[in-house]
């Protein structure tokens, strides 16, 4: 349960990167990390993800690839043997488990919409209403901003966002049990055009379907 909240709260956070924007040098964090968003229109990585536990050691690491389009399309895929698919199409996500042989399908209600899920692929205007939002520099074109919920029933505590010259290259959430799931990213693929059938979760016939709110 604990790697599925992670993945529903992570899973759609990226939405595509272009090239870097100019920011306002005297924009205040929020502001600054929505004009890079606002930017972004389709996105394609592979990814390493590392769950750790409250005292630093790693409890899982599963890689996969992630596809992402504005407004709130994602899919996601982890590889062997924790094998998962999970897709979206802007007003609910379906979650494959072939080990399983289940699909689960979930409703985007106002709850799941204030995770990173759909941070970077929904509207961004107004950051500082649903985060408290900080920045740092590190050197001349690496930029994290990190991000704490405004609603105290978040499915994360605390969010990190790292950038190297416009592009991001890792993600650090920490959830309410104390635990961070890490995502580093690499082979990216910036603004290029994918199919609608990219976001259409294949499953076979006979699997279990279950409906979880929808």
């Amino acid at each position: 349960m604990v790697l599925r909240n992670v993945l529903l709260a992570m899973t759609a956070l990226i939405a595509g990167l272009c090239s870097p924007v100019t920011l306002a040098q005297d924009a205040d964090p929020a502001s600054r990390l929505a004009d890079i968003l606002k930017g972004y229109r389709t996105y394609q990585a592979s990814f390493i993800q590392i769950l750790v536990n409250e005292s630093g050691g790693p409890v899982q690491e599963t890689r996969g690839e992630l596809k992402a389009q504005r407004p709130g399309l994602f899919y996601w895929e982890t590889q062997a043997p924790l094998s998962q698919f999970i897709v979206s199409d802007g007003e609910s996500v379906s979650v494959y488990d072939p080990d399983l042989e289940q699909v689960t399908i979930h409703r985007l209600d106002e709850r799941a919409s204030s995770t990173p899920a759909l941070l970077l692929s929904g509207e961004v205007g107004d950051l500082s209403e649903s985060y408290e939002v900080s920045q740092r520099a590190l050197g001349e074109k690496t930029l994290e901003f990190t991000l704490k919920p405004r609603n105290p029933d978040s499915l994360f505590v605390s969010l990190r966002l790292s950038f190297y010259d416009g592009e991001l290259q890792e993600m650090r959430m920490e959830d309410t049990l104390s635990q961070f799931s890490i995502l580093s990213f690499d082979n990216v693929e910036l603004n290029s055009t994918l199919p609608d059938s990219t976001f259409t979760l294949d499953y076979p016939e006979g699997v279990d379907v279950i409906q979880d709110d929808v």
